[in-house]
């Protein structure tokens, strides 16, 4: 099995006819991997923007590049994308994160209509990966490939990020050293197929309802972080700022405390944060009369 890591660049530009803002890829970088990770090939593409009549000051901070290099050593978005496909063959597609899936997706469904990546078959997470295989994957706090770097010892220059060669072979490091800790099949999907797109294009969201279907009312329910038993509520739930709170007291050790709970529906089930975020001792006389009419509701 042969891999391709890619890497993209891309400025956010405005579009007259669509109304909107896209964001318009600028460089192809490209790394491709025997399957003892040698490297047998390297791909690197500007692209003319049509979208964009200038760089954002970000973007030409970050990568260096100008304006006028595009349009003079770039081709446009279908060349670089027909010749990327060629590079790519049958080997599987990785990239650092799922950001430039995104783009890709966005650049085709703005050039043809269509979301389709033509190209692309199967797919690997490289940022997923690399989390897991640390043993350190959370969906809600992705890792930036220069701190996975740095966590690996992998040398690097600063100067060298943000351009897209040099990121997919930064990435690359990483792959190397992590190859053998995890296994790279757990994080392969099929991408030629609608359940992929459904999978990228999916909005995350936080569920603001309690009544939402699939929330778990015992997420609801917490222990004293004291003793451990059950605690009781003693006040409804409020909404602020996309969190839940609500008081608890706890009888066996007279402790109150204040939970806090989100709900994040992602394509693959709702994501919960709790936590107890204030801690009080004792209870006032008019909370103690307020626990036994609390205690029939189901928290």
């Amino acid at each position: 099995m042969s891999y391709v890591i890619l890497d993209l660049e891309w400025n956010g530009a405005f579009s007259r006819s669509a109304q909107k803002f896209v964001n318009e890829i600028i460089e192809f970088g490209a790394v491709k991997l025997d399957d003892e990770l040698n490297v047998i090939g390297t791909f690197s593409s500007l692209i003319a923007p049509k979208i964009g009549k200038k760089l954002s000051g970000k973007v030409k901070q970050l990568t260096k590049i100008n304006f006028e290099e595009l349009v003079d050593d770039g081709v446009d978005f279908f060349t670089a994308a027909d010749s990327f496909a060629e590079f790519l063959g049958d080997s599987v597609l990785m990239t650092w994160g799922t950001s430039d899936i995104h783009a890709l997706i966005e650049n085709y469904l703005f050039y043809t209509r269509d979301y389709h990546i033509p190209f692309l078959h199967s797919y690997c997470d490289l940022q997923e990966f690399c989390q897991r295989a640390l043993d350190r994957y959370d969906a809600a706090n992705q890792m930036g490939l220069g701190v996975c770097a740095e966590l690996l010892g992998v040398e690097f220059s600063e100067d060298d990020q943000h351009r897209a060669e040099a990121d997919a072979l930064l990435s690359r490091e990483c792959f190397v050293r992590l190859y053998r800790k995890y296994p790279v099949s757990s994080c392969l999907l099929k991408a030629d197929c609608e359940e992929f797109y459904g999978r990228m294009m999916f909005k995350n969201y936080f569920i603001t309802d309690l009544g939402f279907p699939g929330i778990d009312k015992n997420d609801l329910k917490f222990n004293c972080d004291l003793c451990g038993k059950r605690a009781r509520r003693i006040k409804k739930w409020k909404l602020h700022n996309k969190n839940f709170t609500a008081d608890f007291y706890c009888k066996n050790c007279d402790h109150r405390f204040t939970a806090r709970v989100s709900f994040k529906r992602r394509y693959d089930g709702i994501k919960v944060n709790r936590r107890i975020i204030e801690k009080k001792s004792g209870q006032t006389d008019d909370e103690k009369k307020q626990t036994a009419p609390e205690d029939k509701t189901r928290a």
